[in-house]
């Protein structure tokens, strides 16, 4: 994974994480063992999927920039769509608390959205290439060499 992907990934996946680890205490202390296991594999779902939409993100608007708002969209809708799958194919598993586990992983997303709108809004984004000084400066003077 390039440098730049870790970092526009880094301020979404922490504060994920710590969601997680506060709702897999909660979900330990309120449902015990299974709640905390629960809480840790929706956290672990949310920043996996997520994550790996985001990088499928990113390579689309590198490769395609003409679709990329209509790839967004397509691709959180989505991730929604999966998440609801993801609780309802859960809901009366055995091997860990399904309330623990629909709740975080509702929450965990919700942290992530906001930590992803967060992060976009302090990045510094270029709206227009800037043109190298050095190459074009002649051109704009008027003078010929």
């Amino acid at each position: 994974m390039p440098s730049n992907d870790a970092r526009s990934l880094l301020p979404t996946v922490v504060p994920t994480a710590v969601a997680g680890v506060i709702a897999a205490v909660i979900s330990g202390v309120v449902a015990g063992g299974k709640g905390a296991l629960g809480a840790v594999v929706a956290a672990l779902v949310v920043i996996l999927f997520m994550g790996i939409g985001v990088l499928v993100l990113q390579r689309t608007a590198k490769q395609f920039p003409h679709l990329f708002q209509a790839m967004g969209l397509m691709l959180y809708t989505t991730q929604l769509l999966v998440l609801f799958i993801f609780v309802a194919v859960f809901k009366d598993t055995t091997l860990f608390h399904p309330k623990a586990f629909a709740v975080t992983l509702v929450a965990a997303t919700v942290v992530w959205v906001a930590a992803q709108a967060r992060a976009h809004m302090k990045a510094k984004i270029l709206y227009v290439e800037p043109e190298p000084s050095d190459s074009r400066q002649g051109e704009k003077t008027g003078s010929s060499t």
